[in-house]
C-alpha cells in the first residue's frame, strides 16, 4: 500500500526528512524489547508489524509503509507486535509481549479474553460523581500491576463536583504507588498534565466505565475528534457505549493511545501478584501472623485482625481484598482444571489416532 505519513507530521504539517521517516516504526511503539527478539537478516521479508485494531473478521495491522489485514485468531490482541508475512499473513509471528491486559470472559467455560498488549502506562479513568468506585478503580490497578505497567487515576469531571479534594483523597487511598490526577477533559489541561507519560515511543491506554470521559481524553490529546462521545444520563451517572471496539490512535508527536469500551464486569484471573502489591499493606502485616495458614478472621496472633482492632486497617479495605483474592483464585483455577482437562483430552485424541494407524 502507498506510504501514509500524514498522522505522524508534526504539527506544521510538512514532509518529514528521512530521519523521521526512519523512525515511523518507533512511532507505532517499536522498543529494543521487540527489536531484541528479531534478526536484522530477516526484517525486509517479514518486517514489524503492530495490530491497531481487532474485528471479529480479523485484526489490522500497521507497519513502516503498510497497512494490512490478517486473519484474527484467539491468541492476539490489539497492541501486539507481528513479524509480518505478506506472502502468508496467517502465518505472521507474534512476537513476546512487554506486558498484557486480560480477564476471565463472560460465561461458564473460564474463557480468558485479552485486553491489550504492550501497555506503557494505563490511565484508569473515573468521574467525580455517582460513578466513583474505589473497588472498581482497584481492579484495574491490580491489573496494571501484574502486566507490570504504570497505572495513574484520572478523575474528570472535577469542575462539575463541589468538593473533588474528597475524590482526590479516597482515589489516592488505594496505593501510595499511583499518582491520582483531577482534570476537566474537556479543556487543555489533559494534554499539560499527562505530558510525562505521553511521550514519543510510548504506548498509553484509557480503562474505566462507560461515560467516565475515556474517549473525551483521547479528544483532547489529539486536539480534534477521533473518538466518538455521549452524554452521561443524568439520573445515575451511567454512560451510554461509544467505543464499540478496541481501536489505537496516534498522535503526531508518536504516542500510541488506546480506547477502550467501558466494560461492565472486570473479572480478575491470574493476578496474584497484582492484587498482593495492590494491598501490600495488608499482605506485609498477613505474613506476620502467628499460622502461616492464618484465615485473618477469628485465630489467635492474626496480625491483620489486630490491624483492625486497632484502628490502622479499615475493614472495607480488607474486605475488598478478601473478595479480590477469593475471585482470582477462584477463576486461577478453574483455568487451570480446564486447561489439565484439554491436555488430557487432546492424549486421548492422538492415542485413538495412533492405534487406529495400527490397524
Amino acid at each position: 500500500m502507498t506510504r501514509d505519513y500524514s498522522q505522524f507530521l508534526p504539527l506544521g504539517g510538512q514532509t518529514p526528512p528521512p530521519e523521521a521517516q526512519a523512525s515511523l516504526l518507533s512511532r507505532l511503539g517499536w522498543q529494543p524489547f521487540f527489536s531484541r527478539q528479531t534478526d536484522p537478516g530477516t526484517l525486509g521479508a517479514t518486517p514489524p508489524a503492530r495490530v491497531t485494531e481487532v474485528h471479529r473478521t480479523g485484526l489490522r495491522v500497521r507497519g513502516d509503509g503498510f497497512d494490512d489485514v490478517i486473519p484474527a485468531g484467539p491468541d492476539a490482541t490489539v497492541g501486539d507486535w507481528f513479524l509480518f508475512d505478506h506472502e502468508t499473513p496467517a502465518q505472521s509471528v507474534l512476537l513476546e509481549r512487554k506486558s498484557l491486559f486480560k480477564r476471565r470472559a463472560a460465561g461458564h467455560d473460564r474463557r480468558v479474553q485479552l485486553i491489550a498488549a504492550n501497555i506503557d502506562t494505563a490511565f484508569v479513568v473515573s468521574s467525580c460523581n455517582a460513578d466513583f468506585n474505589i473497588a472498581r478503580m482497584e481492579r484495574y490497578i491490580a491489573l496494571a500491576f501484574e502486566a507490570d505497567v504504570t497505572p495513574v487515576i484520572l478523575l474528570t469531571k472535577a469542575d462539575l463536583c463541589d468538593d473533588p479534594d474528597s475524590y482526590v483523597q479516597q482515589a489516592m487511598s488505594i496505593s501510595d504507588r499511583v499518582v491520582v490526577l483531577a482534570l476537566n477533559a474537556l479543556s487543555t489541561e489533559p494534554v499539560a498534565k499527562l505530558a510525562d507519560w505521553c511521550k514519543p515511543g510510548q504506548t498509553v491506554a484509557f480503562l474505566g466505565s462507560s461515560g467516565v470521559g475515556k474517549s473525551t481524553l483521547v479528544n483532547a490529546l489529539f486536539a480534534e475528534e477521533r473518538a466518538e462521545t455521549a452524554d452521561i444520563r443524568e439520573d445515575d451517572a451511567k454512560g451510554r457505549h461509544t467505543t464499540t471496539s478496541r481501536q489505537m490512535h496516534f498522535t503526531r508527536d508518536g504516542v500510541a493511545v488506546l480506547d477502550t469500551p467501558g466494560m461492565r464486569e472486570l473479572q480478575l484471573t491470574d493476578v496474584e501478584d497484582g492484587i498482593a502489591d495492590l494491598f501490600s499493606d495488608v499482605t506485609e502485616l498477613a505474613a506476620t501472623c502467628k499460622f502461616n495458614d492464618c484465615a485473618h478472621e477469628t485465630e489467635p496472633g492474626c496480625a491483620v485482625s489486630a490491624a483492625v482492632k486497632a484502628g490502622e486497617l479499615d475493614p472495607a479495605r480488607l474486605a475488598r481484598w478478601r473478595k479480590l483474592a477469593a475471585e482470582d483464585r477462584f477463576n486461577s483455577a478453574s483455568l487451570s482444571e480446564r486447561r489439565s482437562k484439554d491436555k488430557t483430552f487432546g492424549k486421548m485424541v492422538r492415542t485413538i489416532v495412533k492405534n487406529r494407524k495400527k490397524r
